[in-house]
């Protein structure tokens, strides 16, 4: 009687091989992350002191007022990292809200570089890419990313509410 000894075979063998190759290196690839700090941002309106004036604006958070970090693995190369708003219960379409980095923030990679999104950008209710991060060969970690908000659209045309609205952040692949 002949047994088969079906690991034994050079297909199989050479397919198992790879099984457990793409296994491994699936523990090797991770995907790009971002976390979000920051604290909550109450715009300071002064009242209107004199008939038939308007508020002024736009009002502006403090320069690093959102931080995030960053990261993008080597196999990974570059993502995007967009913005949009969402009503926190209500918001007034009136209102514009902005977002703009105002730095580079702290990294270790010489070959990895921030583009984009020094100019501030409307934020809407789908993404808006606000910039790009490169790396070349290495893991691209960035950290304390400062962020800037803005408000502009306020007006006495707007009726008298406590509006609220949470700016959220994804990375992605390019």
């Amino acid at each position: 009687m002949k047994s088969k000894i079906y690991f034994t075979q050079p297909r199989l063998i050479t397919k198992y091989i790879y099984l457990v190759i793409l296994l491994l290196s699936s523990y090797l690839i991770k995907a790009q992350t971002l976390s979000v700090n920051g604290t909550s941002w109450a715009v300071p309106i002064l009242s209107i002191t004199e008939a038939g004036s308007d508020y002024s604006g736009p009002y502006q958070s403090a320069v690093n007022q959102i931080l995030l970090t960053a990261s993008i693995p080597v196999l990974l190369g570059s993502a995007k990292v967009s913005v949009h708003y969402q009503a926190n219960p209500t918001w007034n379409n009136s209102l514009l809200l902005s977002t703009r980095r105002t730095g580079n923030g702290t990294t270790v990679c010489l070959l990895c570089s921030i583009t984009g999104g020094t100019n501030y950008q409307t934020l809407t209710l789908t993404d808006v890419e606000l910039f790009r991060i490169t790396a070349v060969a290495a893991l691209a970690a960035y950290s304390n990313i400062p962020i800037q908000l803005q408000l502009s659209g306020v007006s006495v045309t707007i009726p008298a509410a406590a509006y609220n609205s949470r700016a959220v952040f994804t990375i992605s692949a390019l």
